[in-house]
């Protein structure tokens, strides 16, 4: 074209002419056929048409073309009840149907053109992992059980079969109930880490139970947990003493920790026992020096009198002393000695020991021979008239000490009975009418009043 301003001014008028044609085009579609008008405003103002987007159309005539004139019939609304009968000759409007889509339109060409997307394959990976944790479960909790069962037979074949130290010291070594001791089994199993082993028939005691406390070894979860946090296996003696057959003795003797705890959360043991420290050797008197347990052990006792006649110089050179500790004393936890413990048994000896495992089960023969040898030494051991009048005294004290907690225990029980009953009052009149509340006074008060008038006393004349 010759003058480009001037086909610049014909495309912008073009452009205002089409963009005035589309909006009377929709304003009209928006009457006949039942769409709203603001919706594409909306549309038309969102869209924004860029000037180089748009070509010039080839040279027509811009005038529209001519709309078909309108028709005479009137147009009714529809009805949701329709009577034939009744309107008769009366045109009925008919929906027109829609076109079949064109295959070839550009719509229908992008949705035909994308390829389905293949679904991926599905992945079995918490499958796989539930069930191999399921077997790894399985195989470690009969694994784990054998070897429990294993340790604890062991423990009893070196120990409580045949010309043992328990057989050679105890009469009976099995439960009894109508059984006989060929058919009885050694062990009691209460569970996959618990095993019981009684024996009884000795003098100056009633009888013997050891329990045997072994590392959840069956469960899986449990096993991972003690490589973490390691934990041991433990065996526990409680022998009970016959009431004439131990005299007042508070004892025990353990690691320096393990001592300080027991101290500490003992009941018998804080009221009546007191730390020891190992008795100093004279300059003088040095080649009779006594003789004491190693650096590691801590003794408790009600006084050093019982600590110097229970810790014997046999006990300190097969145990307890510095070289016989390290070899044979290491699987010691601890030792208490009591008449008056917490429990249904006042008079009691306990042994905790940790377990060796199955192969090196001899390794804590010593260990075991102190059961019988202090059932032996406690039951003809007798204090002096000195230190028993100091245990007697500490003893009466204790009694009064207890009688007085349960006294304050039972007055507090019964202070707060009397606080719920008088809630329970003050709860059963907030629920009464004012009528029953008035009544409940004046009886309150009528009571009062008699309470308050004085008594007189009547005597029949002569």
């Amino acid at each position: 074209m010759g003058n480009p301003s001037l086909s610049s001014l014909l495309l912008v008028l073009l452009c205002i002419i089409s963009l005035i044609l589309a909006l009377a085009q929709a304003d009209s579609d928006s009457h006949f056929e039942g769409f709203e008008a603001e919706d594409d405003d909306d549309d038309l103002e969102d869209s924004s048409i860029h000037p180089a987007s748009l070509r010039s159309p080839p040279l027509s005539d811009p005038t529209p073309t001519p709309q078909p004139p309108p028709s005479d019939l009137p147009k009714f609304p529809p009805f949701d009840f329709w009577d034939d009968d009744e309107f008769e000759g009366v045109p009925v409007e008919h929906s027109s149907p829609e076109p079949p889509s064109d295959p070839k339109s550009p719509e229908n060409a992008t949705t035909t053109q994308t390829p389905p997307t293949p679904n991926p394959p599905r992945s079995f990976s918490v499958e796989i992992i539930c069930g191999s944790f399921l077997i790894m479960f399985a195989i470690n909790y009969f694994s784990g059980k054998r070897e429990n069962e294993n340790i604890a037979l062991s423990w009893a074949a070196q120990f409580a079969a045949k010309d043992s130290i328990f057989e050679k010291n105890f009469s009976l070594l099995w439960i009894g109930d109508g059984v006989d001791e060929e058919e009885a089994p050694l062990l009691l199993k209460e569970g996959q880490t618990t095993f019981k082993y009684y024996a009884s028939g000795r003098r100056y005691c009633q009888g013997l139970l050891a329990t045997l406390e072994l590392k959840s070894r069956h469960d899986l979860i449990a096993r991972i947990y003690n490589m973490i946090v390691p934990c041991r296996d433990e065996i526990a003696f409680e022998v009970y003493m016959n009431d004439d057959a131990m005299d007042h003795v508070v004892f025990a003797m353990a690691k320096k920790k393990v001592a300080k705890a027991m101290h500490k959360d003992v009941t018998d043991l804080q009221r009546f026992g007191t730390l020891l420290s190992a008795p100093s050797a004279t300059a003088t008197a040095t080649a009779t020096a006594r003789k004491w347990v190693a650096d590691d052990l801590a003794v408790i006792s009600e006084s050093k009198e019982v600590a110097n006649d229970l810790i014997t110089d046999a006990v300190i050179d097969q145990v307890f002393g510095e070289k016989a500790f390290e070899k044979f004393g290491k699987g010691l936890i601890s030792l208490h000695f009591s008449d008056q413990h917490p429990g249904i048994h006042k008079k009691i000896l306990l042994f905790k020991f940790v377990l060796p495992a199955a192969k090196d089960m001899a390794d804590m023969t010593r260990l075991v021979a102190l059961v019988p040898y202090y059932i032996d030494l406690i039951g003809r051991y007798k204090l002096s008239s000195q230190a028993r009048s100091k245990t007697e005294a500490a003893r009466q004290k204790a009694a009064l000490e207890a009688q007085k907690e349960l006294r304050n225990a039972q007055q507090e029980a019964m202070q707060r009975r009397k606080a719920e009953r008088k809630k329970m009052v003050e709860e059963a009149e907030a629920k009464l009418s004012a009528e029953a509340v008035r009544k409940k006074e004046a009886k309150e008060r009528a009571r009062q009043m008699k309470k308050a008038m004085p008594r007189m006393k009547m005597s029949r004349g002569a």
